[in-house]
């Protein structure tokens, strides 16, 4: 059937105007081809240029500085210092071993870290730069940088290392930072990229690992354009990371320095606690160490005499060193007595030199025996056999609740690695770990602080300062985060018998200052520094045998623990001379000195000694002062 005229005429006029406006389109579209086509031909001709002759462009991230460290008065502890490297791209290198032979020829290679170098080109990804040589001279940098046409892929940088002026000072409380490492990599379930970059320094113990995310900061990126020879050509844009944050702790670094000089020549530790914040002002484990030798990975030789010393500096006996604490936890069998109203402080018990349970003789440590004891003469003459009768009228449940009341036995919260718990004993704890009945020959031991029972340095400072209190005052470090301060450690009301603390008190000030007190010879000349104390000797085997007749490992551990003043105590002192013999002869004369520098914040007056210990104290001091002048100018020099 034939369509009208009239149909064919409307069709041919919708395909003529269906094709005009096809044929519309297609000109505005090659039309804006042609222009974008001359924009990028003529207008961009340059940046083209450059990108041509497979050019590309790699971003990259850029480190952040990690947060610093300051003491309480504000002293830099732990800085970020300048330090020249030599990086390397694998893909952009070409021939590895060709390139390394050229920049041998410039420069020193440490073969030990160019092997590890080596190690990361073949394992890592090709685009990650990889260290060659680290802490290159500034001339070796400029060789570098002026042959760069000829070194494909290597590229001179300016990065930041950490560095402890300090040094040993300050070792176990700050640790150090190290080369992320790939038993880091197991620990942290999604390592974020910056991780990954080859020796990007993290901490690994003490302060700077328990607050590695936020003494790292957050890193930046940059965009830089690369030839195909891998040399950057230009920086094209930077976004800068956020910094770390600043830390301020409560150690005072000269109180600090001066603690560990007194160490020195000891295996020991010694805690100073401010007893109204909490705040530790010193905190020393003797030998130590310099954390320096770690931050770029310490040779064999070094590390082997760290570990091969009888004295064990790498330990921080602090906070992880747990030790009988021997009769300075006679305040706590003595408050548990008192607070259980199973003893008053005018209880007598007296003392023949032993005290016979259960068909066992527990000697006193005077063989000869006190004679009648009372609460204050106990304290002040360390009688033993008082604390065995104690212990059979108290019971081991109630010593140990007083003892983590007054902070023995618990882990406090520190940002150090490795803070021991402790033990304060139970009969409950006996039969779980050493599946025995507990028997009353153990409450005999626990009672003067031996058998089971284990203490920190840092928890007998805990414990002198509540007992100086009577509040619940806790340890604290870390005394400001970019400036924002942190809660204090003043804690609430113990809530124990007033009369009873002070008795207690008492009987600690007469340790030190009477004349039948065991730490006598240990005392403050001038009443308004005067201390109250109490002393203690740890045994470390069984058998009695004087100390100067068995080698030093076998010899008792020395302890002394003490708070001042005493009518308006400031700080508290808790003193371990591991294998020292007798806390009042090893231990206490430390403890003196340490806590009268602390009270006057420098070297004390000679007239706050007794007369007989001036010569010694004067030489002491002297000797000191030149060592933290020389100190002080080996600093200096490094600097320089």
């Amino acid at each position: 059937m034939r369509r009208p005229k009239r149909d064919n005429a409307e069709s041919q006029r919708r395909i003529t105007r269906r094709a005009l406006l096809l044929g519309g389109a297609q000109a505005g579209f090659a039309g804006l081809l042609a222009l974008r086509m001359r924009f990028m031909q003529v207008d961009q001709a340059d940046e083209f240029r450059l990108l041509a002759d497979e050019n590309r462009i790699n971003i990259r991230l850029i480190p952040p500085a990690r947060g610093r460290i300051f003491d309480r008065e504000g002293r830099i502890v732990a800085e970020n210092t300048p330090s020249y490297r030599i990086t390397m791209v694998r893909e952009q290198a070409g021939d590895v071993d060709q390139v390394i032979a050229r920049l041998a020829q410039l420069i020193e290679l440490n073969p030990e870290e160019l092997d590890r170098a080596m190690r990361d080109l073949k394992q890592l990804r090709g685009d990650t730069p990889v260290t060659i040589a680290d802490r290159v001279s500034w001339d070796d940098l400029s060789r570098v940088a002026v042959n760069a046409p000829a070194l494909p892929g290597v590229t001179p940088e300016v990065g930041l290392s950490r560095r402890y002026p300090e040094r040993d000072n300050l070792a176990h409380i700050l640790g150090y930072v190290g080369p992320f490492s790939d038993r880091d990599l197991e620990r942290v379930n999604a390592p974020e990229q910056l991780l990954r970059i080859p020796r990007f320094q993290v901490g690994k113990i003490g302060l700077e690992a328990r607050q590695e995310e936020v003494l790292r900061g957050k890193a930046g990126t940059k965009r830089v354009e690369v030839n195909a020879a891998g040399r950057v050509m230009r920086e094209l844009d930077r976004v800068e990371g956020n910094a770390g944050a600043d830390f301020q702790i409560t150690i005072d670094s000269e109180l600090q320095a001066y603690t560990h000089a007194r160490l020195s020549t000891e295996s020991a530790a010694a805690v100073v606690m401010d007893c109204e914040t909490g705040d530790l002002l010193a905190c020393v484990s003797a030998p130590s160490f310099d954390p320096n030798l770690f931050v770029r990975g310490i040779s064999q030789t070094d590390y082997s005499a760290l570990l091969e010393n009888k004295y064990r500096p790498l330990p921080n006996k602090t906070v992880q060193g747990v030790y009988p604490p021997g009769s300075t936890f006679k305040m706590v069998t003595a408050l548990a007595a008192l607070d259980a109203e199973k003893a008053s402080t005018e209880t007598t018990v007296r003392c023949p030199g032993h005290l016979e349970v259960a068909d066992r003789k527990f000697h006193c440590w005077k063989r000869g025996g006190h004679g009648n004891m009372n609460l204050h003469a106990s304290l002040r003459e360390s009688c033993d056999v008082y604390y065995y009768d104690l212990a059979l009228k108290t019971g081991i449940e109630n010593i140990s609740a007083m003892a983590r009341r007054l902070g023995l036995g618990i882990k406090h919260d520190l940002a150090m690695t490795s803070v021991a718990k402790g033990l304060a004993p139970t009969k409950a704890w006996k039969q779980e770990v050493k599946g025995a009945e507990w028997v009353i020959g153990d409450s005999v031991n626990a009672a003067i602080g031996q058998g089971f029972v284990l203490s920190s340095p840092l928890q007998l400072a805990v414990m002198t300062a509540r007992i100086a209190t009577g509040r619940t005052v806790t340890p604290r470090l870390i005394k400001s985060i970019d400036g924002v301060e942190q809660p204090t450690g003043y804690g609430e009301d113990l809530g124990l018998n007033e009369n009873h603390l002070r008795q207690v008190r008492k009987a600690m000030f007469a340790v030190s200052n009477s004349r039948r007190g065991t730490a006598y010879g240990s005392r403050v000349a001038i009443e308004a520094m005067q201390m109250a104390g109490k002393t203690g000797t740890s045994q470390v085997r069984s058998a009695v045998v004087n100390n100067n007749d068995v080698p030093w490992e076998q010899r008792d551990h020395a302890l002394f623990v003490n708070f001042a003043p005493y009518d308006n105590p400031k700080i508290a002192v808790a003193v371990v001379v591991e294998h020292g013999g007798g806390g009042s002869k090893a231990a206490a004369p430390i403890a003196r000195d340490i806590t009268l520098q602390a009270l006057y914040g420098e070297d004390p007056p000679l007239s706050a000694y007794p007369s007989k210990d001036r010569g010694r104290i004067r030489a002491q001091q002297e000797r000191m002062r030149r060592e933290r002048l020389e100190a002080a100018a080996k600093e200096e020099s490094d600097r320089a």
